[in-house]
């Protein structure tokens, strides 16, 4: 059959050993036993020796690897190891095996099933499959269990056909055949089989079998079938509960076209809703499962009948009553989150103006989910008031209820569109109120009672923030004066306080009258000892300062001592926040006030930086240093004056005062990675935030970044570099051209060494290195293409780029394929810089890149198509397809050679001459067509190296032929 003998190295007993080396070796061994398990599974041996432990092991775990090997073989092997002759032998066997393990273990049953079904897409001649599996397993009780594994798993995997090597008409047409045909075949099988016993009529397996037909049944079939009957009989049971209501949801969901299936939905409806009385039943009975089954079901009608439910919101509330029943009784808050998609959907539909009718008779609805969700909002209550670590100390546990929470938020949001933002807020402040008169006071500067129920609404106004419109004064107004008398001695109710004012800048903005005691809340709240309350205070501190910053500006010189106050005892996000917001109060200062004010802002933040870069001898005091340089950073992005053209800039004369001291630092730390990036960050944003006017730092700027990469190796020079070529190159205005030329020679040096760089050391140990050369080069290519083209480095950045192409990770490969897709534009008459811009150097630009493409096509095509079949992470597979689109487009023939050579650099075996030819001919069939037809070998393409790679991985002792060559540069 599949093999003329077993291999003495992969005989069963050798086999058997390396799973018990496995399981009991040490790590050296259990290395080895990997190794060869792993060479084992692609062996043509493979297939007589899983066979032969299927056949006479009797330990499960040599059972379910032999099962899972041989489903492996068939789908990834069976077109290239197994003659076509062989197929119904090969068949024959499985039918055997799959016979006598009917009764079981489950797992290697339904993988054999698997198996079967995988050759039954494969083997094309094969016609009558379901015969042959039901009259071979045969009608006997042991044989039900296997025939409904085999039907539930053969729609599964031919819907997963893009694995197997087949042609999209060769799919298409086994598809028909397998699923299609068989359709109503199985749906009487499945009604007989119900139909046969108590038993069977609440077998979990039936439903699973009549959910997986479902992608092929039309619903209304199983919906006026017997079936329908047996799936609502299976949710009033508690052992076949959960595999029915699954299925009933499938059924719900395949009557998503509402119009298309207005009598199946018709028939559902009542029968869906005698089910209300099962959501008390199982939540007194406490099956968590079941109340989650039935909850989902609900929900999912729900979202397929949204569009129903606001065209006939009478006929259809019935369903949304019984989410709202799941959401109330949602005790331990394991359901809620499965109903939060249906209001989203229903509140899209409800915010038209076409169904205004049926948002009037809604919005009650979203009134009580509002208060549902202020209830399930709240933290667990705990006998101690002071208690305030209500989950025992699990974090893991505390942090999914916040996270729980955000998504309440969002759904409190589409509540707000519902019913208006102001009905919301005015159950936020009925809340509020009612906990004022209930517990307040009794608040004590140490005890808050009861602060869960305040707490609440406050992170549902928190939630609300974003949907309030600034003019608003219905609500609010009455709010606020509350808010700032919120008890701070509890530390989560001030949190909850903090975020609320922050999240409401905008507002209060609008409203100046209110910011002052909000203001001085949040101020005052950088006393406390607490993390948490420092970072919120920080966070709601940026931004106050950044949407009242006009309001705040004359308290300009006040903030510079309240910052310089407290900026030592924030963590360190909480002091870039802190930061940024007096950067943004102090950047709408008066220009003429803006050098002074930087200095008294920015100088005690240099003799920190000074004293931090003395004490610096260990990683710990270096990365602080890397972060109190970020500081600076933020007035460099938000301290950014208009100053009229011709005028010295205050901003920039400040920074030249300090560049000696960031440049000694750097020379100091150039070993350090953390603190090069951030200094590289604060001059790449003074680049961006003053552009031209940054001209007087330009050529001690330019010296330090040379420098910089030629000592230490790190991108982060090349990615400060790229904001300098921008800024100052051949199309701004206002830039002199001999500045221009002096920053392209100066690019060119950068690349001279960065090509050195990759001449002496491997693609895999510069991976940083080559993303932002290649992001630099996208720039320069833009910028300078009449500079870059013709250039003497032109061509060994491309050798470089190809040899690139070997790397694993995203982010290198990423901007080599983008800086070579851009590169080829300029093949083409559409380049990446307009065609106007180059003027008469067009033609001449294409001919350099045509002529370099024909010498180094063969090699980019091999390493593209390595990549994709190998290598590349799944995010590049786009750009490499689009790299070898392009590459058909400008020199169509030449590809096509270059694309079969690769082929047969393939290792051996891993194609047929079959499939090769297939795709060849395939390619030479769309290139004699028109233009639409030669992007679809972009898909031939896609379709092959995603199969070939599906199939194979990358062989352990290298890709042979297809291995990338090291880059050399002589330059």
């Amino acid at each position: 059959m599949a093999s003329n003998g077993v291999e003495e190295a992969f005989a069963v007993g050798n086999v058997l050993q390396a799973m018990l080396t496995m399981r009991r070796g040490d790590n050296e061994k259990k290395k080895q036993a990997n190794d060869y398990l792993a060479k084992f599974q692609k062996s043509q041996a493979a297939w007589t020796t899983t066979i032969s432990i299927l056949q006479s092991s009797t330990e499960a775990e040599a059972q379910l690897f032999a099962a899972a090997t041989l489903k492996g073989k068939i789908i990834y092997d069976l077109a290239t190891q197994v003659p076509e002759g062989d197929l119904p032998a090969l068949r024959s066997q499985i039918l055997v095996l799959l016979k006598k393990y009917a009764p079981g273990p489950k797992p290697v049953r339904v993988l054999l099933c698997v198996c079967l079904a995988n050759l039954a897409i494969q083997m094309q001649t094969w016609k009558d499959v379901l015969g042959t599996v039901v009259s071979t397993l045969g009608i006997d009780v042991t044989s039900h269990a296997c025939i409904l594994d085999f039907l539930r798993v053969l729609p599964e995997e031919v819907t997963e056909g893009r694995k197997i090597t087949l042609s999209e008409e060769e799919l298409t047409q086994r598809t028909s055949e397998l699923l299609g045909d068989n359709a109503e075949q199985v749906v009487q099988l499945l009604i007989n089989y119900a139909q046969s016993s108590a038993a069977a009529a609440t077998n979990p397996q039936l439903f699973d079998c009549i959910s997986s037909w479902l992608r092929e049944v039309p619903v209304g079939v199983v919906v006026n079938s017997p079936l329908m009957s047996a799936v609502l009989h299976g949710v009033a049971h508690a052992h076949s509960l959960l595999a029915a209501a699954e299925c009933l949801t499938v059924i719900c969901r395949e009557t998503k076209e509402v119009d298309d299936n207005r009598d199946t939905i018709a028939l559902l409806l009542p029968r869906l809703l005698d089910l209300r009385p099962r959501i008390q039943a199982i939540v007194d009975e406490e099956d968590t499962y079941g109340f989650k089954a039935i909850t989902r079901l609900f929900a999912e009608a729900g979202e397929s009948w949204a569009l129903l439910v606001a065209r006939e919101p009478q006929h259809f509330r019935p369903v949304v009553d019984c989410l709202l029943e799941c959401c109330a009784r949602d005790k331990d808050k394991d359901v809620l989150h499965h109903t939060f998609h249906f209001w989203y959907e229903l509140k899209q539909y409800l915010t038209l103006e076409h169904y205004i009718e049926a948002r009037v008779q809604l919005v009650d609805v979203f009134a009580q989910l509002v208060d549902i969700l202020l209830k399930q909002l709240e933290y667990p209550a705990s006998d101690d008031p002071n208690n305030v670590d209500l989950f025992d100390g699990d974090r893991e546990q505390e942090e999914k209820f916040r996270e729980f929470r955000h998504h309440m938020g969002d759904t409190l949001k589409d509540a707000c569109e519902v019913m208006g933002v102001s009905a919301c807020l005015t159950k936020v402040y009925d809340a509020i109120k009612l906990w004022q008169e209930k517990f307040g006071s009794l608040a004590t500067p140490t005890s808050v009672p009861h602060w869960q129920s305040l707490e609440a609404p406050l992170f549902a106004m928190r939630a609300m923030g974003r949907m309030v419109d600034n003019s608003d004064s219905s609500v609010l107004p009455q709010i606020f004066p509350l808010l700032v008398q919120i008890p701070v001695s509890n530390e989560k109710l001030r949190f909850a306080a903090i975020m609320v004012f922050g999240r409401y800048t905008e507002w209060t903005a609008a409203h100046p009258e209110f910011l002052e005691p909000q203001f001085q809340y949040i101020v005052s709240s950088f006393q406390s000892d607490s993390q948490e309350i420092l970072r919120a205070a920080a966070q709601s501190f940026k931004y106050f300062c950044t949407d009242c910053k006009s309001l705040l500006s004359p308290q300009v010189i006040q903030l510079q001592a309240f910052y310089d106050g407290i900026l030592d005892k924030l963590p360190t996000p909480s002091k870039e926040e802190v930061t940024e917001g007096v950067a943004v109060v102090l950047g709408v200062q008066k220009p003429e006030e803006i050098y002074s004010l930087l200095k008294l802002y920015c100088d005690p933040l240099i003799n920190r930086l000074m004293v931090k870069a003395n004490q610096a001898t260990d990683d710990k005091s270096k990365v602080d240093l890397a972060d109190h340089i970020n500081l600076l950073t933020n007035f460099a992005q938000n301290v950014v004056p208009y100053i009229p053209l011709g005028q010295e800039n205050p901003a920039v004369k400040y920074w030249q005062e300090i560049f000696p001291i960031l440049s000694t630092i750097l020379d100091n730390f150039i070993s350090f990675i953390p603190i090069c990036e951030r200094v590289c960050r604060c001059w790449r944003n003074m680049v961006i935030s003053y552009r031209t006017a940054v001209t007087p730092l330009l050529g001690p700027l330019a010296n330090k970044l040379a420098e910089g990469f030629a000592a230490s190796k790190q991108g982060c020079f090349l990615w400060a570099t790229s904001a300098v070529l921008r800024e100052f190159s051949e199309d701004r205005e206002h830039v002199d051209e001999g500045i221009t030329d002096n920053i392209y020679v100066f690019f060119e040096a950068q690349a001279t060494n960065v090509l050195r760089t990759m001449s002496d050391i491997k693609p895999i140990d510069l991976p940083d290195v080559i993303e932002d050369f290649y992001r630099l080069l996208i720039d320069a290519l833009l910028y300078y293409p009449t500079k870059l083209i013709p250039s003497a480095l032109f061509t060994p950045i491309f050798q470089a780029a190809i040899s690139a192409l070997s790397l694993e990770k995203q982010e290198p490969v990423s901007a080599a394929l983008h800086y070579i897709r851009d590169l080829l534009t300029y093949g083409g008459p559409n380049p990446a810089t307009s065609g106007d811009a180059l003027g008469t150097a067009g033609a001449q630009l294409r001919q350099i890149v045509k002529h370099l493409l024909l010498e180094q096509g063969g090699a980019l095509i091999k390493q593209t198509m390595a990549g994709m079949m190998f290598t590349f992470p799944s995010d590049c597979f786009a750009d490499g397809s689009g790299v070898l689109l392009s590459m058909f487009q400008l020199l169509p023939q030449e590809t096509a050679a270059w694309v079969e050579n690769t082929i047969h650099m393939l290792p051996a075996g891993t194609v047929t001459p079959v499939e090769a030819s297939r795709l060849l001919s395939k390619i030479r069939e769309k290139l004699s067509g028109s233009d639409s037809d030669r992007r679809q070998i972009r898909i031939l393409m896609q379709d092959f190296t995603n199969t070939y790679r599906r199939r194979y991985v990358a062989p352990r002792d290298g890709l042979g032929q297809l291995e990338a060559t090291q880059f050399h540069f002589s330059g």
